[in-house]
């Protein structure tokens, strides 16, 4: 249970609330119509602080302020909360992606990514950006993760290359190949254009290098490709054997 609300309140954070808002909103979600007095008294926190979060929740669109003489408290509907958040985010990207105007693309740069989750999200990035083909070397453990963007990219006739350390059901448009066992390490290649390749082992010490650099490209790309090769030779071993 405590690793539940623990996850709760890291995913009510995504949505600009508070350690303390995110808690208050849990107990008024949980409780129904509460007073700041009530709040206090079931989640341990002091009444100025309790009074101050449930200012900031309706502030957020978290909390709506019920009319009465006590005047109580009621959560906004999860889904209306988070649909509504994302709604001024999306809003928001539209505006700045008109407004600014980088001055130049940093194609030629090496730039260091840190953090499992700053990874994951720079994968999600490239993956959605696959314009023709796309390489990735990646312990089969963390795949499933990743399969329904390959899936989705392979549906589109973009061609996906796998390389990984043990078999994974997906369809066969997916050029799967399998190779050594794999430290925690991930080499993804984007359209022959930006590579990612470093740490991967779901730990906030994991670093990667990301690149649009040609020759970093060029290097890795020749990597993987002998990979491949070598794993081509030992299943035409095998079956000669």
């Amino acid at each position: 249970m405590k690793e539940i609300a623990e996850k709760i309140t890291e995913e009510l954070l995504l949505f600009g609330l508070t350690r303390q808002e995110a808690a208050i909103y849990v107990c008024l979600y949980r409780s129904g119509a509460l007073n700041g007095y009530e709040v206090a008294k079931l989640t341990g926190i002091s009444r100025s602080n309790v009074y101050n979060a449930l200012a900031g929740l309706v502030e957020k669109g978290a909390a709506y302020r019920m009319e009465a003489a006590s005047n109580k408290y009621v959560a906004v509907p999860v889904e209306e909360m988070c649909d509504n958040h994302l709604r001024r985010i999306t809003e928001a990207k539209q505006h700045l992606s008109r407004s600014l105007v980088r001055c130049r693309e940093e194609n030629d740069g090496y730039i260091t990514i840190e953090g499992y989750k700053h990874i994951r999200d720079k994968m999600n990035t490239m993956l959605d950006k696959v314009e023709l083909r796309l390489y990735l070397s990646i312990p089969s453990c963390y795949i499933a993760q990743y399969l329904p963007k390959l899936e989705a990219l392979s549906a589109e006739h973009k061609k996906v290359v796998l390389l990984t350390d043990k078999p994974v059901e997906c369809s066969d448009t997916i050029q799967m190949y399998i190779s050594e066992p794999k430290e925690k390490q991930i080499h993804l290649i984007v359209d022959s254009k930006y590579v990612l390749t470093g740490d991967y082992s779901e730990n906030d010490s994991d670093t990667c290098l990301y690149s649009g650099q040609k020759n970093f490209v060029n290097v890795l790309k020749e990597a993987l490709r002998n990979e491949i090769r070598l794993t081509q030779l030992g299943v035409n071993k095998t079956e000669e054997e």
